[in-house]
C-alpha cells in the first residue's frame, strides 16, 4: 500500500471516528428523552480503483422495536380512556355523596326523617316544624345541585371533545409535514433521525386521544390508522369534524340531534359511545363521548327517577285530604303537581311546596294541618306528620329506576342508587389499574430497548482507540515522507 493510500485510509477512519463520537454523544445526551431512538453509525468499506480506500459512512441506523412501540401506543389510549371514565365516576360519587356521609342523598333523607319524627312528638313546636322545612329544602337543594353538576360534566365533556379534535387535527397536519421533511432529507442524503424523533413525539402526544397503529411507508414516511380501521394519515392527513355547544340541558341528546357527533373528511361516522364499533372507539375522545352521551345521561335518569319516587310518595291523594284533587304534595315539579310524562329533568325542577314556606307566603303549620288547610288546626294533632314519616319509609318499587327492582323505602332507594355508583366507580378503578400496570410495563420494555449509557461509554472507548490508531498512521506516514524528503 502506498503512503498516500495509507493516509487516505487513515483520514477516512478519523472522519468516521469523529462522526461516531457525535452519534454516541447524542445517544447519551438523549437517554431520557421521550421519543428518542438509539442511533448507531453504519460503516462500509470504501473501494477506489479496484482496491480498498478506507471506510465510508453508509448512514445512521435508528433502532426501534416496532412491536413494543405499537403496543405502548395502544396502551396509552386504553389508559387514557379508562382513567377518564374512572375520574368521572369518582366525581359523580362525590357529587351525590356516599351513604355514610351526612351531606349525601342518604344523609339528607335521614335528616328529613329525623325532623319529621321529632316534630310529630311536639307538633305545636314551630321550631321543630321549621326544622322539617329546612331538612326538606336541604334535600331538594342537594338534588338540584347534583343535577346541575351532572349537566356541567356533560358540558365539560363536550368542550373536551372539541379541544381533543382540534389537537388531533393539528397534530396530524404536523406529522404530515414531518413526513415530507423526512422524505426530502433522505433524498438529499442527510440523516433524518432527529426529524423521526420529533415525529414520534407528535404521535405519542396523540396516542391517548385515539388508539392508533403505525405503518411504515417508503422514504421513511409513516401512515396512521385507528384500531377501528379509520385512516388518520396516509400521505394526506384526515380532518375530523365536531361542533361544540354553549349549553347542555337534560333534554339535549345526540339521538335528538341537539348535540354534535363526529365526521371524518366530511363523512358522518358512528359516535364512539359504548360498543357501537366506531372507528374512533377507545382513548380519551371516546371516553368524553361516553360521559356526555351515556354515563352522565344515565346518572341524570336515575336521579330523575329517584326524584319522581320522592314526589309521588308525598303526592298520594290519600296522604293529605285537605289538598284539592290533582294538587301538588310537599315536593313539587317547579311548584306544580308532577305528571309522569314529565320525568326528564325533574331533579332539576324539584321544589318545595310554597304553601309551607313562610318566605314565599306559606305557613309552617300546614306541615301539621295539611297543605290545603285554610287555617291552623289542633296544635297537638300529629297525624299528618306521622303519615309523612310513614310515606317516607313505605317500601315501594321504583317505577322507572333500573338500579333497584325490589321494594324500598326512600332511604333504601337512595342507598341502592349510591351503592350502584360506588360499585361502578370501584370497577372502573380496577380496570384503570390494569391499564396503568400494562402501560408502565410496556414503557419499561421500551426503555430497556433504549439507550444503554454503559454500552455507549464502552463504544466511546473503542472509538477513541480507533481515532488514536488512525492518527498514529498519519503521523507515521508523515515521518516517512519527511525521511524521504531528506534523502
Amino acid at each position: 500500500m502506498t503512503i498516500a493510500g495509507s493516509m487516505s485510509n487513515a483520514l477516512s477512519g478519523l472522519t468516521a471516528a469523529a462522526r461516531a463520537t457525535e452519534v454516541v454523544s447524542a445517544n447519551v445526551a438523549n437517554a431520557h428523552t421521550d421519543g428518542y431512538a438509539t442511533r448507531e453509525l453504519e460503516l462500509a468499506a470504501q473501494h477506489l480503483g479496484g482496491g480498498t480506500g478506507g471506510v465510508r459512512i453508509s448512514g445512521v441506523l435508528r433502532h426501534v422495536d416496532q412491536a413494543v412501540l405499537s403496543d405502548r401506543i395502544l396502551s396509552d389510549a386504553a389508559l387514557g380512556h379508562d382513567s377518564t371514565v374512572a375520574d368521572f365516576l369518582s366525581k359523580l360519587e362525590n357529587i351525590l355523596g356516599t351513604p355514610d356521609e351526612g351531606s349525601s342523598l342518604s344523609g339528607r333523607l335521614a335528616q328529613l326523617e329525623a325532623t319529621l319524627v321529632e316534630s310529630s312528638s311536639r307538633p305545636d313546636n314551630e321550631a321543630r316544624l321549621a326544622s322539617v322545612l329546612d331538612a326538606a329544602e336541604g334535600l331538594v337543594g342537594h338534588i338540584n345541585d347534583a343535577s346541575d353538576k351532572i349537566q356541567q360534566t356533560r358540558m365539560d365533556a363536550d368542550r373536551s371533545i372539541g379541544q381533543q379534535v382540534k389537537v388531533l387535527n393539528d397534530g396530524l397536519v404536523r406529522i404530515q409535514d414531518l413526513n415530507y421533511e423526512i422524505q426530502e432529507s433522505l433524498a438529499r442524503g442527510q440523516d433524518p433521525s432527529p426529524l423521526m424523533d420529533l415525529r414520534q413525539q407528535e404521535i405519542d402526544q396523540l396516542a391517548p386521544i385515539v388508539p392508533m397503529k403505525q405503518a411504515m411507508r417508503d422514504n421513511g414516511m409513516v401512515a396512521l390508522y385507528t384500531s377501528g380501521g379509520a385512516i388518520l394519515l396516509d400521505g394526506k392527513a384526515a380532518e375530523i369534524g365536531f361542533s361544540s355547544v354553549g349549553m347542555i340541558v337534560p333534554e339535549m341528546t345526540l339521538t335528538a340531534g341537539s348535540l354534535s357527533g363526529l365526521t371524518l373528511n366530511g363523512n358522518v361516522i358512528p359516535t364512539p359511545t359504548g360498543d357501537n364499533r366506531s372507528p374512533l372507539q377507545g382513548g380519551t375522545l371516546a371516553a368524553a363521548f361516553e360521559i356526555r352521551d351515556t354515563l352522565a345521561v344515565d346518572a341524570q335518569k336515575d336521579l330523575d327517577a329517584f326524584s319522581r319516587n320522592l314526589v309521588e310518595r308525598f303526592q298520594d291523594p290519600a296522604l293529605d285530604t285537605t289538598r284539592a284533587v290533582g294538587a301538588a304534595g310537599l315536593f313539587t315539579d317547579a311548584g306544580a303537581a308532577f305528571v309522569a310524562a314529565d320525568e326528564v329533568a325533574l331533579s332539576e325542577r324539584l321544589r318545595i311546596n310554597t304553601a309551607v314556606d313562610p318566605s314565599q307566603g306559606g305557613a309552617l303549620w300546614r306541615l301539621r294541618d295539611g297543605l290545603g288547610a285554610l287555617s291552623p288546626g289542633e296544635v297537638g294533632n300529629a297525624s299528618l306528620l306521622q303519615d309523612l314519616t310513614t310515606a317516607l319509609n313505605r317500601p315501594e318499587v321504583g317505577v322507572s329506576t333500573d338500579f333497584s327492582t325490589a321494594a324500598r323505602s326512600a332511604s333504601g332507594l337512595a342507598a341502592d342508587f349510591l351503592s350502584a355508583i360506588g360499585a361502578d366507580r370501584f370497577h372502573a378503578e380496577n380496570v384503570m389499574g390494569f391499564s396503568s400496570a400494562q402501560n408502565e410495563t410496556l414503557k419499561t420494555m421500551q426503555l430497556e430497548d433504549g439507550v444503554d449509557t454503559d454500552h455507549e461509554m464502552q463504544k466511546l472507548l473503542l472509538i477513541e482507540q480507533a481515532y488514536a490508531a488512525n492518527a498514529r498512521v498519519i503521523a507515521t506516514a508523515d515521518e516517512m515522507i519527511q525521511i524521504l524528503m531528506g534523502i
